[in-house]
């Protein structure tokens, strides 16, 4: 018992090497997700935009803003061939 006790009453030894290497290890980390946090943001802001557009296009016809192309063609035609 006397060897058990007296190694736990032993200081613990903190090596400087093992904190250096673990602030190492945490740095590359950090970088590692500060790059996947940049990736994500950029697929955010384009699947943002497509949103938008969408947005945009719903509320186009919503609001029959949009020209069918086809009817407006045939009523130019019409009118150049009248003139």
């Amino acid at each position: 018992m006397d060897i058990i006790e007296s190694m736990n009453e032993q200081p613990k030894l903190i090596l400087l090497s093992d904190i250096i290497e673990q602030k190492v290890r945490k740095e590359k980390e950090l970088e590692f997700y500060q790059a996947e946090l940049e990736k994500l943001k950029e697929k955010m802001y384009w699947i943002q935009r497509d949103i938008d557009v969408n947005n945009i296009i719903i509320d186009m016809i919503k609001s029959d803003a949009i020209l069918d192309v086809k009817e407006n063609m045939e009523n130019k035609l019409l009118k150049d061939e009248s003139q």
